[in-house]
């Protein structure tokens, strides 16, 4: 059902279609439009015809409700894991004398609010939630909006647990909108960060230019480099990236023939049986495949200009050969799955080979970086010259002066 292709075959089967965020653009911008406009009105109009929620339901829902124990358990774990790596994570405020009287550093400040977008369409994200509001709050974020399309009541009860009070009771670019441009019961953020479907990726970037965020996400993906290893494993880390939706993709890159032949066969046996195999069959049938690569190195090469969301890889040794990816996970035991949910770092990942230039969502993604410098009257004598020089060669006599007055004895 998967298909086996070439090494040259793999960028050219693989390509990412780009026109669809183009296109959802276009049917995104009204909305976006008219919730700025409008407010809390047209917020209540879009989420009737789009949520499917009553004209006069609230627009928020009370963060409330108890989990079942089980489910409790796995939150609090997973809670940890994520709050301890976060705060490793945290860029530390310094200052450091680097010569005499000049004396430079950084202090670290939390942005004052942020938009979470939790997905609830196919699967309710509660792991999104954890995501997106722990390392917001490692960070120090006072305000956290989070909106829900159709908030479950785990999502409620996970929210409760967080912190949040309440959950904004909307999605797709009403709800983004909403949290950029503010309403009058909405308040408007610094950052919107989350996943969501192609028109909250649209609606993302049409409201960037007026507020961060994290990245336009395209849909899910993995590679898997293997040389060896359990077929039934593979194919499973494989099917588990697959069942996300449809436009999701799993690769596997190998040098071993027989060894894609099995997983092959174990991706046919095991969608037989899984619960989510419509989805998962057409993203492996339309968008996946096994490569055959000439040697290892090609296979890195390979994964490094894909630029994959996730990476999977045999041992530590390898990861110094990554240099483009959103997470690597080392190992046989290192399944993606429990990176989405448990491990600690965190499951907001970019794809769409936006993995060249950023990393994941982390605590510094709610956080500013202030530079801090303070100079004597010394250390501003040994940079005159430097100063003075560039000021007058760009034209900016003022600031030439305004070192040189300070300098002046006799002023």
């Amino acid at each position: 059902m998967i298909r086996i292709i070439s090494e040259t075959e793999a960028l050219t089967v693989l390509n990412r279609p780009e026109d669809r965020i183009d296109e959802a653009m276009k049917i995104v911008a009204p909305i976006v439009n008219d919730v700025r406009l409008r407010g809390d009105e047209a917020l209540r109009e879009f989420r009737q015809r789009f949520d499917l929620v009553a004209l006069d339901e609230p627009l928020y829902m009370d963060a409330t409700g108890v989990l079942d124990d089980g489910l409790q358990q796995a939150v609090m774990q997973a809670s940890n894991n994520i709050q301890s790596f976060s705060e490793s994570q945290l860029a530390a405020s310094w200052t450091r004398e680097y010569s005499e009287g000049r004396t430079l550093g950084q202090v670290i400040r939390p942005l004052d609010s942020v938009g979470v977008y939790v997905p609830a369409g196919r699967y309710p994200l509660i792991s999104t939630l954890l995501m997106a509001v722990i390392p917001a709050r490692a960070a120090g974020v006072r305000n956290i909006v989070v909106a829900c399309p159709q908030p479950s009541r785990e999502i409620l009860a996970v929210a409760k647990l967080l912190g949040v009070q309440q959950v904004l009771h909307a999605g797709g670019a009403q709800a983004i909108a909403a949290m950029a441009y503010g309403t009058e019961s909405v308040n408007r953020v610094q950052r919107i960060v989350g996943p969501g479907n192609v028109y909250v990726a649209a609606a993302k970037k049409m409201v960037s230019q007026d507020v961060a965020i994290d990245f336009v996400a395209g849909p899910s993906e993995i590679v898997i480099i293997a040389t060896q290893g359990n077929a039934r494993w593979i194919a499973a880390d494989m099917l588990a990236q697959a069942e996300h939706d449809i436009d999701a993709r799993a690769m596997l890159l190998t040098t071993d023939k027989h060894l894609a032949l099995r997983v092959q066969a174990e991706i046919a046996i095991q969608l037989s049986t899984l619960p989510t195999a419509r989805v998962a069959e057409q993203a492996i049938v339309e968008n996946s495949a096994i490569v055959m690569c000439q040697s290892t190195e090609s296979a890195f090469e390979l994964a490094n200009v894909i630029a994959p969301e996730h990476l999977s890889v045999e041992q530590m040794g390898d990861v110094a050969r990554v240099n483009n990816a959103g997470s690597i996970f080392v190992g046989r035991y290192s399944t993606e799955a429990a990176g989405d949910y448990a491990s600690g770092p965190n499951h907001v990942l970019p794809t769409s080979g936006v993995a060249a230039v950023r990393g994941g969502l982390s605590v510094n993604d709610f956080v500013k970086v202030i530079t801090v410098q303070e100079l004597s009257k010394t250390a501003l004598s040994t940079l005159e010259s430097s100063v003075t020089v560039l000021a007058r060669a760009e034209g900016l006599e003022a600031h030439a002066r305004s070192v040189e007055m300070r300098n002046d004895e006799t002023a």
